[in-house]
């Protein structure tokens, strides 16, 4: 009783009750999305920086927990345990002597290790993994033999410890989230060339999609665009669906995050009639599309049939009337479209279509090599992503 209440009050003064450090963790070229994502939910950062590839502010522990249950655009988010130089073993197997893995970690929990070294004399990343383990084994074993009577022990949800050596400096980091945060838990299905939910999120914000929009998704595959606009038009916070890896933390407050939960909650307000509209030729697509649609309650949200979008016509969409929103199309490309005259004849045929028919929308089109640019005949700006390994610019614009 003694050394839980021990723990608890080391837990309070030195995790709880101190503030923090942490790094969001982005795709490059969507820092500042996430970062003006972060300024709204009323965190400070006063002490905020954006870097290539992420984002570092300081907070509270429960301020990690509503990141991670809100961002739409980051990858996941990291707690900084500690920072300390060391140029050879010795000094590293010191610093790692008395590290306090407790206050972190549960003695059983599955612990995984990534280690990175870069212009540092410890190079060797399994020498230092070795270090870095015998450090766990030697301060959680202890804790481990004394509970050895629990016949029923908790399900533990698998930790990431984060290592990071650069010019001797060691950042020491434990992984809040868990799967990627573009891990939504809506769906497990993906299409053949899915876009991650964190990049349907940044392309649906640089298109200027706004909740409750209509929106047409005439290619939608697996239906990411889709169910990402739903969650924004029904005000679903990005991590409604799914756990995460600070759920299994020894400083883990359940009550805190029922409440933040609860508050969340509060700003979940559900539409009574469909604004989105999935479509695409694979019926098996839309099928299976429907299915999750069906079982996370998004059927007055989305409406999903399957159809051709060179057949498609707005104005004869069931609820569509005369409206205009936005459409979003990721066309085949790369192996799944073949030869290179192939793709050019696709995308004219694109660009004619929405010329004709889409006339005052506004678009997101996503185009995988920059000289089709020149098939769009309309005005147009560009962003550029990674997705799948390639390279791919996203057009948005109003189709005049």
């Amino acid at each position: 009783m003694n050394n839980s209440n021990n723990i608890e009050k080391r837990l309070k003064r030195h995790v709880l009750g101190k503030t923090r450090s942490f790094f969001i963790s982005t795709l490059p070229g969507i820092e500042q999305l996430c970062f003006a994502e972060l300024s709204r939910l009323g965190v400070p950062l006063t002490e905020a920086g954006i870097s290539n590839g992420g984002i570092a502010f300081n907070g509270r522990v429960h301020d990690c927990y509503l990141a991670n249950l809100k961002l739409r655009t980051a990858n996941r988010i990291l707690m900084r345990l500690a920072t300390f130089t060391a140029s050879n073993f010795r000094q590293l197997e010191k610093k790692l002597s008395d590290f306090p893995w407790e206050l972190y970690l549960h003695r059983d929990a599955p612990c995984e290790l990534n280690v990175t070294s870069r212009h540092s004399r410890l190079i060797h990343t399994d020498a230092i993994a070795q270090r870095f383990k015998k450090s766990l084994e030697n301060r959680l074993k202890p804790a481990a033999i004394a509970a050895e009577t629990n016949h029923n022990p908790p399900v533990r949800i698998s930790q990431q410890i984060f290592v990071r050596a650069e010019n001797d400096l060691f950042t020491v980091s434990i992984d809040s989230t868990g799967e990627l945060l573009h891990k939504r838990g809506l769906k497990i299905q993906g299409g053949r060339a899915p876009v991650r939910e964190t990049i349907a999120a940044a392309i649906l914000c640089l298109a200027g999609y706004q909740p409750g929009e209509l929106l047409i998704d005439p290619m939608c595959g697996s239906g990411t665009f889709s169910l990402e606009a739903a969650m924004i038009t029904n005000h679903i916070p990005a991590g409604w669906y799914r756990e995460f890896a600070f759920m299994d933390w020894p400083v883990f407050k359940p009550s805190r995050w029922k409440h933040i939960r609860r508050e969340a909650e509060k700003t979940i307000m559900p539409i009574s009639e469909p604004v989105i509209f999935a479509s695409d030729i694979n019926p098996e697509n839309t099928r299976n599309l429907k299915q999750v649609v069906f079982e996370n309650h998004l059927s007055d949200t989305i409406n999903v049939v399957s159809s051709d979008f060179f057949d498609l016509q707005p104005q004869n969409i069931e609820g569509m009337g005369k409206q205009q929103g936005l459409i979003v199309l990721n066309p085949p490309y790369g192996r799944r479209l073949g030869s290179k005259d192939s793709s050019e004849n696709m995308f004219d045929q694109i660009g004619k279509k929405l010329k004709k028919d889409f006339t005052g929308w506004k678009v997101a089109l996503l185009v995988p090599d920059k000289r089709l640019l020149k098939k769009i005949p309309f005005k147009i700006a560009t962003h550029d992503f990674f997705h799948g390994g390639l390279k791919i610019t996203l057009v948005t614009g109003r189709i005049r």
